[in-house]
């Protein structure tokens, strides 16, 4: 089994930069739940890092353009998916958009995988 995380953004310098200067000036209408719990505005949050890098579970990361070109299916962004021969949500958008802190969200992850 394997998570798949797709972030609600496309991939590439100048959508970093948008996606950067977004954060900065207008944080609160950011389109991605997920990548605000997972990152600040220029770095990986140190919790998430680190819970990623100890973790068995198995984990990829996308942009809506690389997934949606990889497995040839769109879902409402971001959204965690269950990889086992299919794509099942783990974590749909509005459950994202749901949680408070990275903590939270590791958390659920582990209550949801184990």
């Amino acid at each position: 089994m394997k998570l798949v995380f797709v972030y609600n953004a496309d991939s590439g310098p100048v959508s970093g930069l948008f996606d950067i200067g977004h954060k900065l000036f207008s944080p609160e209408t950011y389109q991605c739940g997920l990548c605000s719990l997972t990152h600040d505005t220029f770095s990986e949050k140190e919790a998430w890092k680190e819970f990623r890098e100890k973790t068995d579970i198995e984990m990829e990361f996308l942009h809506r353009d690389e997934f949606e070109k990889k497995y040839e299916a769109s879902y409402d962004y971001p959204v965690v998916l269950r990889s086992n021969g299919q794509l099942d949500i783990l974590l749909s958008k509005k459950d994202i958009d749901a949680i408070e802190d990275v903590s939270e969200l590791i958390e659920k992850i582990t209550s949801l995988v184990t």
